[in-house]
């Protein structure tokens, strides 16, 4: 008869000699625990021991008991119904506002360091047009450009917003992926601040827009509040700005360049775009027309015959901006666009911005590139005569500081319409020699097994120059300076080195604020970029008596006693020519191209090596160290080099 089995119970078991062994835990004996018997009395195991059902138990114990999958269960459904219904209290809280007051948008006021006035802006190019007038491929180029899904989605994107709301937290600047409807409502209805609260409306208004209005009515509103640069407001504006043409008569091509250039107005402006601004441009507007063949929109054999549609120059600005005067606005704008200031906020006006341009030293700048040219020749650029074709620009900044404290940027804003202070198409010639020579110090120390000229790329990128799309690729390159690079650039690397190595991005903005509130800044003084021994070395190495045949006041600018470096010479192509002066108070850039009056092409210099540049930074340098107080007394340092080192 069998016997139900119990854990707790002990059984007897018999060995093969019939002598009883010993047994464990759960009763088994020790003989047993070996291989196990064949046949119909074959031990079975039971199924759960008490260690395991001790284990069991213990899982049980502790944080585990209070977090159940039921209760978690729980937990998300409550948390997704408090969502759900505080969404909907929002969605019923919250009206589609009135069109906000960019149509009145206020003037934007630029002042100098010393709170005196420097322009007021706020001049606004607007046009309303039915998008009945808009050509229907022009229609889809946009639609191509910022929202392919724009005629069947529901006016959001929660995902893009999610990202835009988590970088306002973060601090982490602006992300995309709205869609037109919300880049409609927040152009129309809504301001251009990064706040939580503001992402949160545009989420909720755009979803009410979706249903209320029909998608032409929103693509129409946005085409027609959107901002396209020059001033240009809406669609209709913009086809005059850059082409000048009416809406109704714009070509796939040229549409499709005005939908490119949303994204980045200034940046994308053929007519003052950089090299590399060009570049992504271009890559804008083939993505778009590839896009429209995606979607069914463009045949793709008229695709393949499409060519670049350069727009015309921009018309003469308005006279408040003439003179020096665009080229500092439009550095200041610049530089608040980099901060994430976003040219819709820029152009919806209020905002006080002060610049850190020193007026007088300004105008010190400017008298010297005068008598450097010759007399007035600078604004003669309808002559036909060699000198008319010469371009200078100029940056001057305080390496201690980062403060740029004047800057010339060409003959008149409102004819020139790029400014030679930042522009970086011209070689750099031999002002990047130490930078190649600060690269090889480096190299001797650094722990990374760095070959070729990947070194000296590393040290000009620490430095802050932009070397992504320039020629760092072989020998000659680097050591003839063929990479391009502006004033602005050059006076930053070269403040570096008389700032011990640590970076300085030049700044021309000193503040900028809009109904009280101040805009976080980029700081102008960064990390160690180089070793502060590198920067010593380098300075002393550009440290040397100069012959007093030299131009007046080129020695020590004031005939006092400072610590003065020099740099100068023209490039390998002979078309431009250089000068830079540093002391520990200012370190100013001068670069003198040749450009032909007319066509804006690069030519070769006329009079190459007549020390141009040189007179510019002597005539600017000893009216602006005039003022400087003399810095401690102390003997100058011996040079180390007596030969440039081959980087």
């Amino acid at each position: 008869m069998r016997t139900r089995w119990s854990p707790d119970q002990k059984v007897s078991w018999l060995t093969p000699s019939g002598i009883s062994g010993e047994t464990d835990e759960a009763g088994t004996p020790e003989e047993a625990r070996g291989p196990q018997r064949e046949g119909p009395f074959r031990r079975r195991r039971p199924r759960h021991s008490g260690r395991r059902t001790r284990k069991k138990a213990a899982r049980r114990t502790g944080i585990r008991r209070l977090i159940t999958w039921r209760r978690a269960l729980a937990f998300v459904i409550s948390l997704v119904a408090l969502l759900i219904g505080g969404f909907a209290i929002l969605y019923f809280a919250i009206d589609i506002p009135q069109a906000n007051k960019l149509a009145q948008a206020q003037s934007n006021v630029y002042l100098f360091s010393d709170g005196t006035r420097l322009a007021r802006t706020g001049e606004i190019n607007r046009e309303t047009v039915p998008l009945s007038k808009v050509p229907e491929d022009v229609q889809h180029a946009f639609v191509a450009a910022e929202n392919k899904d724009f005629y069947s989605d529901s006016g959001v994107s929660l995902s893009g917003t999610a990202r835009g709301i988590l970088s306002t937290v973060t601090g982490k600047g602006k992300q995309g992926g709205s869609t037109i409807t919300q880049q409609y409502v927040k152009n129309y209805y809504l301001s251009q601040e990064q706040t939580v609260t503001r992402k949160v409306k545009e989420l909720v208004i755009s979803l009410k827009v979706d249903r209320q209005n029909s998608k032409d009515d929103i693509l129409a509103g946005y085409l027609n509040s959107s901002y396209y640069g020059r001033l240009a407001y809406g669609v209709q504006a913009a086809s005059r700005a850059y082409y000048r043409a009416e809406v109704q008569n714009l070509s796939v091509e040229q549409g499709a360049y005005l939908a490119a250039l949303l994204q980045a107005p200034s940046q994308y402006d053929w007519a003052i775009a950089s090299p590399e601004g060009k570049q992504l441009v271009t890559q804008r507007w083939n993505y778009v027309l590839d896009n429209m063949v995606e979607q069914g929109w463009l045949d793709k054999g008229k695709r393949q015959q499409m060519k670049f549609p350069v727009p015309v120059a921009p018309k003469q600005a308005a006279s408040g901006l003439s003179g020096q005067t665009g080229y500092l606005v439009d550095a200041a704008r610049r530089e608040l666009m980099a901060s994430g200031v976003s040219e819709q906020e820029l152009a919806g006006g209020g905002w006080r911005i002060t610049l850190n341009i020193d007026p007088a030293k300004q105008r010190a700048l400017e008298q010297a590139v005068t008598t450097g040219l010759g007399g007035g020749v600078e604004a003669a650029a309808d002559k036909a005569d060699a000198d008319a074709n010469r371009q200078a620009g100029a940056v001057s900044v305080d390496p201690q500081s980062g403060r740029i404290v004047a800057l010339y940027g060409g003959r008149d804003s409102t004819r020139h319409y790029v400014s030679n202070a930042t522009r970086a198409d011209y070689q750099a010639g031999p002002t990047f020699e130490p930078i190649a020579v600060a690269a090889t110090m480096e190299s001797k120390t650094d722990a990374e097994d760095v070959s070729g000229t990947e070194h000296i790329r590393k040290t000009a990128t620490a430095l802050g120059m932009a070397v992504e799309s320039r020629d760092f690729a072989s020998s000659q390159a680097t050591t003839l300076g063929l990479m391009g690079a502006s004033p602005l650039e050059l006076a930053g690397v070269y403040s570096s080195f008389r700032h011990d190595g640590r970076k300085v991005t030049p700044s021309i903005v000193k503040s900028a604020e809009r109904d009280g509130e101040q805009t976080s800044l980029q700081g102008a003084i960064g990390g160690q970029a180089i070793d502060p021994r590198t920067a010593d070395m380098v300075t002393s190495y550009l440290r040397g008596d100069l012959s007093p045949d030299e131009p007046d006041g080129l020695r020590y600018a004031d005939d006092r006693e400072r610590t003065l470096t020099t740099t100068q010479g023209r490039t390998d192509d002979r078309k431009a020519e250089w000068f830079i002066g540093s002391t520990d108070e200012l370190v100013t850039a001068v670069g003198l191209f040749g450009e032909d009056a007319t066509t804006q092409k690069q030519v070769t210099l006329k009079n190459i090596g007549n020390g141009a540049p040189a007179i510019i930074w002597s005539g600017y340098a000893k009216r602006a160290l005039s003022a400087l107080p003399l810095p401690e007394s102390k003997a100058p340092d011996a040079p180390v080099f007596t030969d440039a080192p081959s980087p």
